[in-house]
């Protein structure tokens, strides 16, 4: 990346991925969700390539702005997936009758339940 121009666009391509992918999540459109993934590794591909990872590249307050948005986005869309998988997991034990193989024990520690062997 050379230019500021594309680095904010890249941004804001970014932003607007962040958002559709928010948008797949809501409607757990699996489709959407995947293209979403891939747009998100190609832009930061995009980024990676002397772009703000470069200690010597220069940020306008725009790219930092942006750049913060993005951030956010991307941290409550991840958010989201874990509730959602969270969610799947709570349904699939309750269909199986089956107690949870891991689960977080007290202060967020990993708690593991080892199955036995058989015999």
């Amino acid at each position: 990346m050379t230019s500021g121009s594309e680095m904010r666009e890249t941004l804001r391509q970014m932003i607007a991925v962040l958002q559709a992918e928010r948008q797949a999540l809501a409607g757990l459109d699996l489709d959407e969700i995947m293209g979403c993934a891939a747009d998100k590794i190609a832009l930061c591909g995009t980024l990676d390539v002397g772009g703000p990872f470069d200690p010597d590249y220069p940020l306008s307050e725009e790219c930092r702005g942006l750049l913060d948005a993005a951030r956010r986005l991307n941290e409550v869309n991840r958010q989201v997936r874990n509730l959602i998988a969270a969610n799947v997991a709570a349904r699939l034990d309750a269909l199986t009758g089956s107690p949870a193989l891991y689960r977080a024990g007290p202060g967020g520690a990993a708690a593991y339940a080892y199955a036995a062997p058989r015999g």
